[in-house]
């Protein structure tokens, strides 16, 4: 049968732009959105990358001639992130707040564990062929950060006579956690490498949550009812949360550090 009719396929809409400053060229990811009146450019620390924000009708024209006059600002933030660390021998890594020391064993058995030097320098000794030990060290702070966070949010709960329906643990960089309106709760598990209380803070947060969805003073009550180190356990996370995502390897995923908005 011929078809007197065809659909045609729309063209993909970009989803970057490449600009250049001083023999460096910078790729900028496109997001438009509906209630945005002007451009913004955000470099993001978890994932070291750079977004322009557009409204939904502005011309890529634009957008590119404002992201090239910003090019030499997104450089400089760009070399003003600090340098990931990855999960190597040799390398210093914090867990619950202490700085661990990572020792390959190449002849023991086992996987990864935490221990101490004979100095009393804390470390995490990890086992294997050497292509092993950054899936070995990441692998271990995700299951002790869900052991520590399913324990938390137990205790919490318990205390306000409630129960949390599920516990998730995954990367997430735009929020440390959250709380679905079904009473889900997810947490990174990069929390276990901040201090105790900080992870605490945090569960309680999300267990507040399953009283109060929001932020109101009601919920703030309940919150520091379940963690009175609340103001604490914040102003570490302003000062020191970004810093978490150093550390291994970040998804990409949504995580602002610095704007720069059109005049």
């Amino acid at each position: 049968m011929l078809r007197l009719f065809r659909r045609s396929t729309p063209p993909r809409a970009t989803s970057h732009l490449d600009v250049s400053h001083g023999g460096e060229s910078y790729r900028v990811a496109l997001k438009r959105v509906s209630g945005a009146t002007r451009f913004t450019l955000r470099v993001r620390s978890a994932t070291r990358d750079v977004v322009l924000t557009m409204p939904p009708r502005s011309s890529l024209t634009d957008a590119k001639q404002f992201a090239e006059r910003n090019a030499a600002w997104i450089g400089t933030r760009l070399r003003r992130l600090p340098e990931p660390i990855p999960f190597m021998d040799g390398q210093v890594v914090p867990y619950e707040g202490v700085p661990h020391l990572i020792i390959h064993m190449k002849e023991m058995r086992g996987t990864v564990w935490l221990g101490a030097r004979e100095t009393g320098e804390p470390v995490l000794f990890v086992v294997g062929a050497s292509g092993h030990v950054p899936r070995r060290i990441s692998d271990f702070l995700k299951k002790q950060a869900r052991q520590k966070l399913e324990e938390a949010v137990r205790r919490h709960c318990k205390t306000l006579d409630i129960v949390a329906r599920k516990v998730t643990v995954r990367d997430t960089t735009s929020r440390w956690g959250s709380c679905s309106a079904s009473g889900g709760l997810n947490f990174s598990w990069r929390l276990i490498m901040a201090p105790a209380f900080v992870l605490d803070y945090l569960a309680a947060h999300e267990v507040a949550h399953l009283i109060h969805l929001n932020h109101s003073d009601k919920f703030w009550k309940v919150a520091r009812k379940l963690s009175p180190q609340t103001d604490a356990a914040e102003a570490w996370l302003r000062a020191h949360g970004a810093s978490l995502h150093r550390y291994g390897h970040a998804p990409n995923s949504e995580s602002d550090t610095e704007s720069s908005e059109a005049d």
